[in-house]
């Protein structure tokens, strides 16, 4: 049994006031994101509206946890560098650890899955800018990692935040438009 699967059996086993929850927690997942969430709980019997407005919530909510990780992590690591960058001493220039430096050991090398998901998001980032990428996204790679991405390279989190939810909700509310469509048609 696969995970959406999981999904679409916890649904069907807790109460109908619970189903809205499973389905944000889906839609935390990356790869299956909001558009997932949203078809899982309408595959699952919820109400089309209510399945696409708590994936919506879901997906957004963890979205905006990694921006803000994330864009906290950069300038950590901003500053920290900054903290070591070399300082005029006599003349001579010293950085504060010098001893540490050559201890350090070298970054391991990316895997090739990471490097070719780091290469898609810098050509689209650089053709789209943050409101293609955000709303392209979801055809490269899930939100989750183009939300990070964006704020590891030190873009604005409002920005980030605001492009990754009209992408969220665009792209939740036509794929529940069809999926229900579907469902109707077929039932």
């Amino acid at each position: 049994m696969n995970l959406i699967e999981s999904f679409q059996d916890l649904i069907s086993q807790v109460p109908e006031l619970a189903q809205p929850l499973i389905v944000a927690l889906a839609s935390a997942v990356p790869f299956i994101e909001g558009e997932g969430a949203a078809t899982i709980g309408i595959l699952g019997g919820i109400n089309p509206v209510v399945a696409a407005i708590a994936a919506i919530i879901g997906n957004f909510i963890c979205v905006a946890l990694l921006v803000l990780l994330g864009s906290g992590a950069r300038t950590a690591l901003v500053n920290r560098k900054r903290a070591k960058e070399p300082i005029a001493v006599n003349g001579a220039n010293r950085t504060e650890d010098a001893q540490l430096r050559g201890s350090i050991a070298p970054v391991a090398a990316d895997s090739e899955r990471k490097a070719n998901r780091r290469m898609k998001f810098q050509r689209a980032f650089e053709r789209y800018g943050v409101p293609g990428v955000s709303l392209l996204g979801p055809l490269l790679l899930p939100t989750h990692f183009t939300a990070t991405m964006l704020a590891a390279a030190g873009i604005n989190k409002a920005r980030i935040l605001i492009w990754q939810a009209v992408a969220i909700v665009g792209w939740t509310a036509v794929l529940s438009i069809f999926v229900a469509s579907v469902v109707n048609v077929a039932a």
